[in-house]
């Protein structure tokens, strides 16, 4: 054990005195934070409504009573009949007009006679359509409900919006920021986290092949089963680190991320269970692909050979980070959580977009591990190849 940590402190100090490894690994961290919040930024004018723009209504049947409301609001109101109501939601698709409310005929005096207790018949009911693709009729939707809603709870809810319509889009802000953030975040991630592992291990195994040192560590007396331990443990002392600076920065940029968008995106919408299956993820995918990097490093001959010789891995991680953008979701069968990195992308998408299993993200992390240790005995085996470790 102490020629082990031998090698551990010697990696160490290699790593903390080299400032360029230092800042490798920093960067991963640092451009997660700086693009977040950029991404913020470019997602508050992509889900926010113009502070100038005024809203178009089209109103059917409008009662005098819900006019009034209106005069108080930044919204253009034109009163229309049931038969211009198809060419209104036309051009509400085109983004030509925002809104368009019907009344049932005569509300005022439905609402005036309505008693929820004895009726035995549904109340009122208001139908509005919006596009909720578009920022300005989302807002405009946003206010008109406001102020029904306010004008229902003086009413002792005497009639309802959008009972039962299908056509009116009523996505909540936590549907719209989750299947955003599930959906592209994951494949940010990986690379990232592939980034900064590809900093440690080329340098610290093909490095020391290219200078020598390697060589004349393997014809000391230091065991290379030793060597190897001291090798894979550092890495992973270090890794840990890197995932840990990683996940940090993940959650210190989460809710510039989110808050960008005000309406549409909530930031409290993950908690500290979030947050801490997230970094378990990082930490469990860090040492995965440092062992994988650590053993394709091990057949190269110097740090350029090794770096060119991670592009097939680093390919595969993207396309795996993809996945993450197709289909429906994280996938439910626990078998998927097998299949080493695939498994993480599957867990990043489950948490971000608030529909994951527990135990699924612990048969990934703990997968990820088994596979990782499977990598150091792999390393360890081709440090006793004289064949791979002289060949220069």
């Amino acid at each position: 054990m102490k020629k082990i940590l031998t090698v551990m402190k010697k990696e160490f100090a290699r790593f903390f005195l080299d400032r360029r490894m230092v800042i490798m690994t920093l960067l991963p961290a640092i451009l997660i934070y700086v693009i977040y919040s950029f991404m913020g930024v470019a997602m508050k004018s992509m889900f926010s409504a113009d502070e100038d723009y005024t809203p178009l209504a089209y109103a059917v049947n409008l009662p005098d009573s819900v006019n009034k409301l209106l005069q108080y609001v930044n919204i253009d109101i034109r009163q229309i009949t049931t038969n211009d109501v198809a060419d209104a939601k036309e051009r509400i698709s085109k983004k030509e007009a925002d809104v368009c409310m019907i009344f049932p005929p005569d509300f005022d005096a439905q609402v005036a006679v309505y008693d929820a207790q004895t009726s035995g018949i549904p109340a009122p009911n208001i139908e509005i359509y919006y596009n909720s693709t578009v920022p300005n009729s989302a807002s405009a939707y946003g206010m008109v409900c406001s102020l029904l809603d306010a004008y229902e709870a003086s009413l002792s809810n005497k009639f309802d919006v959008n009972r039962d319509v299908e056509a009116a889009d009523q996505a909540t802000s936590e549907d719209v920021s989750a299947s955003f953030i599930s959906s592209l975040l994951p494949l940010l991630m990986m690379i990232f986290l592939f980034s900064g592992c590809v900093g440690l291990a080329p340098e610290s195994i093909a490095g020391e092949k290219e200078r020598g040192t390697l060589a004349t560590l393997l014809v000391t007396p230091l065991g290379r089963s030793e060597l190897a331990a001291g090798k894979i443990l550092s890495l992973a002392a270090l890794a840990f680190l890197s995932g840990l600076i990683t996940a940090a920065a993940t959650i210190l940029s989460m809710p510039k991320l989110m808050s960008g968008a005000d309406e549409m995106i909530d930031a409290g919408i993950y908690g500290a269970t979030e947050y801490a299956l997230l970094a378990v993820v990082i930490l469990s995918t860090i040492l995965l692909l440092v062992a994988l990097i650590s053993i394709i490093s091990a057949f190269a001959k110097t740090v350029k050979e090794a770096s060119t010789s991670v592009m097939p891995l680093m390919i595969l991680v993207m396309v795996v980070g993809v996945t993450g953008m197709l289909g429906g979701g994280a996938q439910t069968n626990t078998a998927y959580y097998l299949i080493p990195l695939y498994s993480s992308v599957q867990s990043m998408s489950g948490v971000f977009s608030l529909d994951y299993s527990a135990v699924n993200i612990a048969v990934s992390a703990l997968s990820s591990l088994v596979y990782a240790i499977a990598g150091g005995f792999a390393l360890t085996k081709m440090f006793n190849s004289e064949k791979i470790m002289f060949s220069r």
